[in-house]
């Protein structure tokens, strides 16, 4: 009988802490879509200890349960009515409290994977706004460029521009200067008016020489 005291009592332990731990854990499915920066932080290894205690109360629990039964199969210690129905209850208690752990630990699956999911598209987003972001500010690197070179050749035109108002300045200064120079030479217009009435004149006796020629040659391919 002290057997199956000590073996109840150790039931009724167990039982109780595992409940405790069992509804600690299960908090942590909404802990965890509560608070993501907790995971982030690395409290998934604290709630893994968590589970791995519990593993082990209900591994505990199985195994004097095992030995409660086969202290109530001993035929030489047949228990009596009320510790037999203390011992089938320690058993349904150890089925529930399995299937539970199962049923939670699903849920705590499935609150991570959310959450995992969720961080992996925040990433995208931050990556993409990141992306974006770059993708602007070299954009915006390439217009301000273009924008220093268009400056540049319109600064170019303009002292182009300018440069040509200078030299067409120049020229008219110097024709001026150069009618006023023929003005007051005495005589320089007569020289220009004979040297181009020269010209003329050496135009025509050539064309006149030129002719002749011609018809000399045509009279003689004629014979």
């Amino acid at each position: 009988m002290a057997d199956y005291e000590s073996l109840h009592r150790q039931c009724r332990t167990l039982e109780s802490l595992f409940d405790t731990k069992l509804t600690s854990y299960s908090r942590l499915a909404s802990t965890i879509t509560r608070n993501q920066d907790d995971i982030e932080a690395g409290s998934r290894e604290r709630w893994k200890d968590v589970e791995g205690e519990i593993e082990d109360l209900l591994e505990k629990l199985r195994e004097t349960n095992d030995e409660l039964l086969a202290l109530s199969n001993n035929p030489d210690t047949p228990p009596s009515q009320s510790m037999s129905r203390a011992i089938q209850r320690h058993g349904e208690v150890y089925q529930d409290y399995a299937k539970e752990l199962r049923r939670t630990k699903t849920n705590v699956q499935h609150a991570l994977d959310k959450v995992n999911l969720l961080s992996g598209v925040r990433n995208d987003i931050e990556a993409y706004k990141s992306s974006a972001a770059d993708s602007l500010l070299a954009e915006r690197g390439r217009i301000d460029s273009s924008h220093s070179m268009t400056d540049q050749i319109i600064d170019q035109a303009y002292e182009t521009r300018a440069e040509f108002s200078r030299q067409s300045m120049s020229l008219a200064s110097i024709n001026t200067r150069m009618t006023g120079v023929i003005s007051t030479i005495p005589g320089i217009n007569n020289l220009l008016s004979m040297i181009k009435s020269r010209r003329r004149r050496d135009s025509v006796i050539l064309g006149i020489l030129i002719g002749g020629c011609l018809l000399l040659l045509i009279s003689y391919m004629s014979r």
